[in-house]
């Protein structure tokens, strides 16, 4: 029996009585006397005779409960208060939503080429990119329409976009290159470097891009190595410089540099030639063409892997 809040409990059982001494529950819940509810309850003067007989317990209309009348000779079975605990909850299947078990990240391993002859499919394959390229190279925009064009999952991850999550206190490089904004760069690419191990982890391909420069390996591409793992696969997009000046001239906000500074991070860029990473120079190349160009070139990294 469940109680109201507030109710008084039963009390304790105690040595000669029984175990409802002291206790009923008409006692809790007091209304009219009803003569003949209970044999012997009815005054002397009361008319004898049988009591009156109910539908059988478990009769339809029949009253149920503890304050169910009884059949004549019989005495009410004592009633025992049992607290009422709610079941524990049953424990998550695993079609339960909100309990997917995720793997979590780890450095990416180099990827391996097929056992069977020819060249692999790269488009098919869970790989880490990393593209590099001046501004105005067109990074952003061939990641994108790469990774929105693969047969598996694909994850995009600029750095630009995670350095600027910082809203209030954001350090542009343009204002100044010092302390504050090369921790935002290094925090962003840590970041970036996470989401992308976990990423992978999870059997989601992801493409990475950022101006990195040859002439910065501990802060540039061995940071990415380090962040990432082995496995990650550069590949440096290096169109002309009248190209970038040209794509640069139409951005807008802190995306836009002064021509002088995109003149400068090209011809840093030009450092790369002679390092052993692939080139692709997509000066006469659309988006389309320059994501089916990285994808002969991804294949030929996967079989022959770069060394960086």
């Amino acid at each position: 029996m469940q109680h109201a809040v507030g109710s008084p409990l039963p009390p304790p059982h105690q040595p000669g009585h029984g175990p409802a001494a002291g206790w009923s529950p008409a006692a809790q819940h007091p209304g009219p006397h009803h003569p003949g509810a209970h044999p012997g309850s009815a005054p002397a003067s009361a008319p004898q005779g049988p009591a009156p007989v109910g539908p059988p317990p478990g009769f339809a209309g029949a009253p149920t409960g503890p304050h169910a009348p009884h059949p004549p000779g019989h005495a009410p079975a004592p009633h025992h208060a049992v607290p009422h605990h709610a079941p524990p909850p049953p424990p998550p299947t695993p079609d339960t939503t909100g309990h997917v078990q995720l793997p979590p990240g780890g450095p990416v391993p180099m990827p391996s080429a097929p056992p069977t002859a020819g060249t692999p499919d790269p488009t098919s394959t869970t790989l880490a990119v990393l593209l590099i390229g001046p501004a105005g190279a067109g990074k952003t925009s061939v990641a994108k329409y790469w990774a929105d064009h693969r047969r598996v999952p694909t994850a995009h991850i600029s750095l630009d976009d995670v350095r600027e999550w910082v809203r209030s206190g954001f350090a542009d490089p343009q204002s100044g290159w010092n302390d504050h904004s090369e921790a935002q760069y290094r925090l962003a690419r840590r970041t970036c470097g996470f989401a992308a191990r976990n990423f992978l982890a999870n059997n989601i391909s992801c493409i990475l891009d950022d101006a990195v420069f040859p002439d910065r390996p501990v802060v540039g591409l061995g940071g990415w190595k380090r962040h990432v793992g082995p496995g990650l696969l550069p590949v440096v997009l290096l169109p002309g410089l009248e190209i970038v000046l040209e794509r640069n001239a139409e951005r807008s906000g802190n995306r836009r540099l002064t021509d002088e500074e995109v003149a400068r991070i090209h011809g840093r860029m030009a450092g790369w030639y002679g390092s052993g990473l692939p080139i692709i120079d997509n000066s006469q190349l659309d988006v389309p063409q320059t994501a089916r160009v990285l994808d002969d070139v991804l294949a030929r990294s996967i079989a022959s892997p770069p060394q960086w």
